[in-house]
């Protein structure tokens, strides 16, 4: 028995929401006296694949065959390491990958699946998890009553820890169909800044920037506080930002420790893919704006006015 962690990577490292999964893994296989195992595919360096140790994997299922992409397959190397590693549970991050491969997966093993957790399990029979529903504004605590359980945990809500732990990599060769995906091509979209699903702070911007040639500050304070930029769903649509910048519950939702909104009102939409940050901060010159009501903290003043200060205050701080 085990707890099987699926793990993915970008640029041949494994990702940041992937080690964020075998944490919760980890513990998950502590609470019930087994181990984690994690999984793994395609081109990724060993030091990657043995630092998963750290997080709490005893050891790596690696499949080199498999491209990025290749989501059919990717479900059925799933199912193959949890059949020979006889898991109870099988973790994802519910990254974009996560999000395509874990209801397959739960689906192929004939198992009750739980999307976004936001902790660990309060019981484990049967397993129960607390998730979101209702876009943010309620909790519901899931269970999962079949004989093994899939749990996809959203981005930044469990704390990272790590140990001096390496894990061994077992190569593994899932038996496949051939595929009928060529993947040609990996590319980060909007180049090698931060991801934003995986960024721990996000500086996003509304129509109240007033045009494109303006987003200058922006992109400078994002890069100053090592942040992913954002926008409104508004900005994207216009032409002002491209789409895979859009956060909001017809985008990207986010789960970030820092999210700062400039410009922003604060739509409903918009609040159900930001309202899991874990503090919120609002520049707005209109005080009666609906994002001050979910603010954590508020600066009521013109963005061209408050935005430079903001910059120029944390170039000091890092300079200091």
């Amino acid at each position: 028995m085990s707890v099987l962690v699926f793990t993915d990577s970008l640029n041949k490292e494994i990702t940041k929401s992937s080690f964020e999964a075998v944490v919760y893994g980890a513990k998950v296989a502590s609470d019930i006296g087994t181990s984690c195992i994690a999984v793994s595919y395609g081109d990724v360096t060993e030091s990657s694949l043995s630092a998963l140790g750290k997080y709490g994997a005893l050891k790596v299922l690696h499949d080199t065959s498999i491209a990025s992409g290749d989501i059919q397959n990717l479900h059925l190397l799933v199912k193959q390491a949890c059949e020979k590693e006889s898991s109870k549970v099988v973790v994802f991050g519910l990254d974009f990958t996560g999000k395509s491969v874990a209801p397959m997966a739960a689906a192929a093993l004939k198992a009750g699946y739980i999307s976004g957790a936001i902790d660990y399990p309060s019981s484990y029979q049967p397993i129960t998890v607390k998730k979101n529903v209702f876009s943010g504004k309620a909790f519901a605590n899931v269970q999962i009553n079949t004989p093994v359980g899939v749990v996809a945990v959203l981005p930044n809500s469990v704390k990272i820890t790590t140990t001096d732990a390496s894990a061994s990599i077992e190569l593994f060769k899932a038996t496949l169909p051939g595929s009928k995906i060529k993947t040609l091509e990996t590319k980060l979209k909007g180049g090698e800044g931060v991801t934003l699903t995986e960024a721990e702070i996000v500086v996003s911007a509304g129509r109240g920037m007033k045009g494109p040639e303006n987003w200058g500050d922006v992109e400078e304070l994002a890069i100053l506080l090592g942040a992913a930029t954002a926008c409104s769903r508004p900005v994207a649509d216009i032409g002002w930002r491209p789409h895979h910048e859009h956060v909001g519950q017809t985008g990207v939702a986010i789960r970030p420790n820092l999210y700062i909104a400039i410009g922003i009102s604060g739509a409903i939409q918009h609040l159900a893919g930001v309202n899991g940050s874990k503090i919120i901060v609002v520049i707005n010159k209109d005080p009666e704006a609906p994002f001050f009501k979910a603010a954590d903290y508020g600066i009521v003043g013109d963005a061209f006015d408050v935005l430079p200060k903001l910059v120029e205050a944390v170039r000091k701080l890092k300079a200091a």
